[in-house]
């Protein structure tokens, strides 16, 4: 370049003037380019610059990765609408996290011409593209999606997925209440202050049938449920709370009613609506979770839709679901094994993390043996199924009972508890009330009756457990602790044995402290080391590679590498050898147990770089706070390498399981239960997933809360596994708050029940009273959770 020539910016194509900037072999036009190139390298983005350079190709890397969406009946299955122009689909992007990820997404169609359109969903992580299907395909939306750092998550799940409706009926109930009640208690004023005037006279009766009719949608429509749920409670001969609120509106409504036929007054239509509105609302709390968050999952969420399959010398994609015994699979860097099989051909690393828990990739050479489940490291491989997906090691996993049953109809919360009790204490009130008037005043006493049913109606009690869960539920995934439903969190309160995975949900997968025994290491036995590691596409290598830091790559003359061994190299007069400790002579006949890579130099025995585990920051201060008041336990599938150093920060005696497979985690677990103990699972892998079944509480360590994790009733971010104890401690607080709760409806139930009882109870002391108790129970638990949620 001549001297006048002016650089352009490697970010923006900007001239370079007057400021030229130059970092990382690169010239920038500003700081702004410089920073936004280092995001874009430090998250392995930097095939954005590619889309410029070479419009409309496909970066190496991403080459025939999605051919399978080439099939048309694989497509027909995943987008959602097909005019034979246009096509809508709807793709899972994980990676998406901010503001300007969503900018990116909703502006794809300044990448791709043929793309109509594209909105975001941010909860849920998903964005809806419209595109020409005449000019453009599917496969051509997701490589595009792929090569600018936002890979969708395509899975065998979304082909089977089962069509799914929304219910909104809660919601329209909920606007039939609130409606109908404004209006009645509108209408109800002149009666409360008992205002004569003349116009409000005349139309007096107009007004109570007025309020007749618009109770009528709510206690035939937005009501319903409560009569379905008490009707179908008494016939397997039990009681709940449904039953007293059933009790409470049938009464309400049936003197109501009378009340306005015969003229006596204007009914207690104002205490009956507001009572089914406060009710459908805390119900609306309670139901309004984590639902963009799938805690059923199973293997189908983890296997890919398609694979390549080798026929007649022809490389063709084929869906999952139809490999058969005897099909020669393709598997190329970073692909999952669908199927058990024989390894035909290629240097087989696989990783069994996400299975087994062992933590290091697992060699594997011809003629071998490899399960489903794994993930393939490095070069591509050749395999032939031995069996379908059905019938793989893996997928029966999900046979076992423990998938089979189900938690919700076994426990039982707080409320179903005290429903029984406060059923029979209010019938048998309203009985010996009623019984006292009939030799008092008989005139009065269905009076009495029917007021200890309306006011006694535990509206409040049944409002306290779902705003309180319901608020702790949402001030937890504020903090990264998403649970399934309330009853989850309740049965958190209950748990008294701690059960932990190791690799994955103690360890973090990504991270490893490497440390060197030995002889000192040159500057010149870096560059060697560095030069040789280069070609080795072993995680181990990788990880070693990236800890040197090297930058003087060598000519290598000539490189071998040792499936399930080692790896061996000659640079210039140096013969190179990195591998296991038999490979590489190690001349010390000790042997420990421990992952490390041992380096020969020539005929010299320099030392070997041991890789530790990098643990979770707080996991030692974790169950220091745990050993008060739970047993622990820890299960993992790995080898025992790691048992001393464990020991160092766990409680004294705590019981230690090493290579255990899923069916021997799942095994303890119903040993435990067996004596009685309340059991939670903490684990993060498929390995993990029946013990997370059969647990009284599975929880779900993930890095990334949308990617996927096994079937569980919690999902926690694996970087506030430390908050663990205090979300629990909030938890045990929070079943507080439902208790002072319920005494103080209880305060206010016998305020009501002593005008009841003493036949004093007008309209107007039911209208105060029980909407004063449902707005007090509901401020009253909001502040209090909030005060929780402050602490965690």
């Amino acid at each position: 370049m001549s001297k006048n020539e002016v650089e352009k910016c490697y970010h923006c194509g900007d001239p370079c003037s007057p400021t030229d900037i130059e970092a990382h072999d690169k010239h920038f036009c500003c700081h702004g380019c410089k920073t936004v190139y280092e995001i874009f390298a430090e998250n392995n983005l930097n095939c954005y610059y590619d889309l410029e350079n070479a419009p409309g190709k496909t970066p190496p890397e991403l080459e025939g990765k999605y051919d399978y969406l080439d099939h048309e009946d694989i497509v027909e299955k995943l987008i959602d609408f097909n005019d034979g122009h246009t096509q809508i689909v709807t793709l899972y992007i994980p990676h998406v996290h901010c503001s300007s990820c969503i900018w990116i997404l909703e502006n794809l169609k300044k990448l791709n011409l043929n793309i109509i359109s594209s909105q975001v969903n941010f909860p849920k992580k998903t964005i809806q593209l419209q595109y020409n299907f005449d000019k453009t395909s599917l496969k051509d939306v997701v490589t595009l999606l792929a090569s600018i750092g936002y890979e969708p998550y395509i899975s065998l799940d979304d082909v089977d997925k089962k069509e799914t409706t929304v219910d909104r009926s809660l919601i329209y109930k909920i606007g039939v209440a609130g409606f109908a009640f404004g209006n009645i208690m509108f209408l109800s004023f002149p009666e409360y202050f008992e205002v004569s005037e003349f116009w409000l006279d005349k139309y007096k009766h107009v007004f109570r049938w007025l309020m007749f009719s618009f109770s009528l949608p709510v206690v035939f429509y937005a009501a319903q449920d409560y009569f379905k749920s008490a009707f179908k409670i008494l016939r397997t001969k039990n009681l709940n709370i449904d039953i007293p609120i059933a009790l409470g509106i049938s009464t309400l409504f049936i003197r109501s009613s009378v009340e306005i036929f015969f003229n006596i007054g204007s009914g207690f239509f104002d205490s009956l609506t507001g009572l089914v509105f406060f009710l459908l609302l805390g119900k609306f709390v309670q139901q309004k979770t984590y639902n963009y968050l799938s805690f059923e999952r199973d293997y189908k969420s983890y296997f890919p839709i398609a694979i390549t399959k080798i026929e007649k010398g022809k490389e063709i994609n084929t869906q999952v679901n139809d490999i058969k015994a005897g099909d020669v699979l393709l598997i190329r860097n970073s692909e999952l094994i669908p199927v058990d099989g024989i390894l035909m051909q290629g240097n087989a690393n696989i990783d069994y993390s996400f299975v087994t828990g062992e933590e290091n990739p697992i060699s594997k050479s011809s003629g071998e043996k490899l399960y489903a489940g794994g993930k393939q490291i490095g070069s591509s491989i050749t395999m032939t199924a031995e069996k379908s997906v059905e019938q793989s090691y893996l997928t029966q996993l999900w046979s076992n009972e423990a998938f089979k049953d189900q938690k919700a109809k076994t426990y039982k919360t707080l409320l179903d508890k005290i429903s029984k009790q406060f059923t029979i204490a209010v019938l048998t009130i309203a009985i010996v009330s009623t019984t006292a008037w009939l030799y008092i005043e008989p005139s009065l006493a269905l009076n009495v009756f029917t007021a200890v049913l309306i006011i006694a109606c535990p509206c409040a009690i049944a409002l306290a457990t779902p705003f309180t869960m319901g608020n702790l539920l949402r001030l937890f995934g504020q903090k990264g602790f998403y649970l399934k439903d309330v009853r989850s969190l309740e049965q958190l309160t209950e748990i008294n044995h701690i059960i932990f995975d190791k690799t994955g949900t103690l360890t973090q997968n990504d991270k490893a402290e490497i440390t060197y025994e030995g002889t000192e290491i040159t500057a010149e036995d870096e560059d060697l080391l560095k030069s040789t590691l280069k070609n080795s596409n072993h995680p181990l290598s990788r990880k070693l590679y990236d800890y040197l830091h090297s930058q003087n790559i060598l000519t290598i003359d000539d490189y071998e590498e040792h499936i399930g061994q080692g790896i061996s190299a000659k640079i210039n007069d140096n013969h190179i050898k990195l591998g296991s400790s038999a490979f590489v002579e190690n001349p010390s006949t000790q042997t420990k147990l421990e992952t490390a890579v041992h380096y020969r130099n020539n005929n010299e025995y320099k030392g070997k770089f041991v890789f530790k585990t990098s643990y979770r920051e707080g996991v030692q201060n974790l169950f220091y706070q745990l050993q008060k008041g739970y047993q622990l336990a820890i299960l993992s599938g790995d080898n025992s390498g790691e048992k001393k150093f464990l020991e160092r920060f766990l409680p004294k005696d705590t019981p230690m399981f090493f290579n255990q497979k899923p069916n021997d985690k799942l095994d303890f677990i119903q040993k435990e239960q067996a004596k009685n103990n309340k059991v939670m699972m903490v684990g993060d892998g498929l390995n993990d997933a029946g013990a997370l079944k059969q647990s009284d509480l599975g929880v779900a360590i993930s890095e990334n809360i949308n990617v996927f994790s096994p079937a569980c009733d919690a999902i926690l971010d694996a970087k506030k596994l430390n908050l663990l104890p205090k979300f629990i401690k909030g938890t045990h607080q929070g079943l507080k708050v439902i208790k002072l709760s319920f005494v103080l409806s209880f305060l206010y139930n016998i305020i009501g029940l002593y005008f009841a009882v003493t036949g004093q109870l007008e309209p107007v002391i039911a209208a105060i009273l029980m909407p004063l108790s449902s707005i007090s129970i509901v401020g009253f638990t909001t502040l209090a959770t909030h005060f929780i949620g402050k602490r965690i």
